[in-house]
């Protein structure tokens, strides 16, 4: 659903809507090199957790204390703040489409103040209920998440097909001199990566369900191979369906660019499809995300990772009642303290030092483990490459555009490093254990 917020702060970064263009085509490629060496990791670590489980192979071996720190890092940074803030920027995103139709009913006179509150109250209802439903009902869950890809794919369609259309009635002057005022900054570039990757990001999720997919080693490279691209292609037609209707400037300050774009494009009596199908899409998107991080902190309840508390299931619905409560609570923080913007970009610093350890793990697990079964094998140079690329996003922001929040997510790490030290490395504090 990143496809319905990033493509703003995007373009904004970039400069240019050549070079914006460019910043979606580098995601996608990146991405599905990302996704590739993923699939050999799944085939040498055929377990469940992505890079958790990765991380425990590769690294635990090499030494009985530090080994097995980057794997409770890795739950440690996502259950406690990485998916949660992820969730809020959803329900954020769900709440600025939702309002779009009664913008027209509100009072001419309120103020950016009050209707970021009201957006904000929006997003704590909806964040309610999609606390409830993964609290109360399983089937529910199931439900919505079905009708929330049907919208999704709907909106997409849209957005393409009036694209297409716009531009064959010769709508292409916005697309001329495409690459006028493009950024210089390397800072400005990596934040631009920010926020086309975290559109993208999702590609590693096949490999969290190893153990739950018929022939992994088979059908998960099938998907990754099939399934990217395609999304590639969809974003890249977005962007160009955006850029050609909507000017710079506009498609900088548009809080929907979805809703800007149709009302340009589509008919009045059509536009109310666009913010309803990305609410609902965004709405389904966010319950998804809440229900898969609820597991993982059961797990990590279960192993000592975080207190045991969470690992405890809800004796009439047969939900991890504790953790989907405790996400629910950490994503209202989010919420009420974050802009959609600056969680994007927090984010996605956070879960690229992550991807950049697993192909770490990956390069490590082809001397430590060189006779392991390896029925698909990555050329090692994408291994490198990616690694690369996500040493550049976890240091270039930091030095160029220094931010409170680059901080904060350090502070964050060395403080897990002490939670591991005085309760999980050694046993202390029975809550954990």
């Amino acid at each position: 659903s990143g496809i319905f917020v990033s493509p703003t702060s995007a373009l904004d970064k970039s400069g240019s809507v050549g070079f914006c263009l460019i910043i979606w085509i580098s995601c996608g490629i990146l991405s599905l090199l990302g996704a590739l060496a993923f699939a050999e990791l799944s085939t040498v670590v055929p377990k469940s957790g992505a890079e958790y489980a990765y991380f425990i192979d590769a690294y635990g071996p090499l030494h009985r204390y530090w080994g097995r720190l980057p794997a409770f890092i890795c739950s440690w940074v996502y259950v406690i703040l990485l998916r949660p803030a992820e969730v809020a920027v959803i329900i954020m995103t769900f709440a600025e489409y939702s309002i779009q139709p009664f913008q027209e009913l509100l009072p001419g006179h309120v103020t950016p103040e009050s209707m970021t509150l009201v957006k904000k109250l929006i997003a704590l209802m909806a964040l309610g209920i999609i606390t409830y439903i993964n609290l109360t009902s399983v089937k529910l869950f199931v439900k919505v998440q079905n009708i929330s890809v049907v919208c999704k794919v709907a909106a997409c369609l849209v957005v393409i097909g009036g694209g297409i259309y716009w531009l064959s009635m010769g709508h292409t002057e916005l697309l001329e001199n495409p690459f006028k005022g493009t950024t210089t900054s390397p800072g400005d570039i990596a934040l631009a990566f920010y926020s086309g990757l975290w559109a993208y990001d999702g590609w590693s999720s096949a490999a969290i369900i190893t153990e739950e997919v018929k022939r992994p080693e088979v059908n998960i490279l099938r998907s990754i191979i099939i399934g990217v691209p395609i999304i590639a292609l969809l974003y890249i037609f977005m962007n160009v369906a955006y850029m050609s209707a909507l000017p710079i400037d506009d498609m900088r300050a548009a809080s929907a660019v979805a809703v800007a774009w149709a009302d340009i494009v589509l008919p009045k009596w059509l536009g109310f499809i666009i913010p309803l199908g990305v609410a609902i899409s965004t709405f389904g998107c966010a319950l998804s995300l809440q229900f898969s991080i609820s597991r993982l902190c059961y797990v990590a309840g279960r192993e000592g990772h975080v207190p045991r508390v969470f690992s405890f299931i809800h004796a009439t619905k047969m939900t991890p009642a504790a953790a989907v409560i405790f996400q629910g609570l950490l994503a209202l923080v989010c919420i009420l303290f974050g802009d959609i913007t600056t969680l994007i970009d927090f984010a996605t610093f956070l879960i690229w030092i992550f991807y950049g350890l697993a192909m770490g793990a990956l390069l490590i697990m082809r001397k430590t483990k060189p006779d392991a079964d390896r029925p698909y094998r990555v050329p090692t140079i994408i291994a490198w490459l990616v690694l690369f690329v996500a040493v550049f996003l976890a240091i270039v922001p930091i030095v160029s555009e220094p931010s409170p929040m680059y901080l904060f997510a350090l502070i964050f790490l060395l403080a897990g490093v002490g939670v591991y030290h005085s309760y999980v490395y050694r046993k202390r504090g029975s809550a954990f254990a």
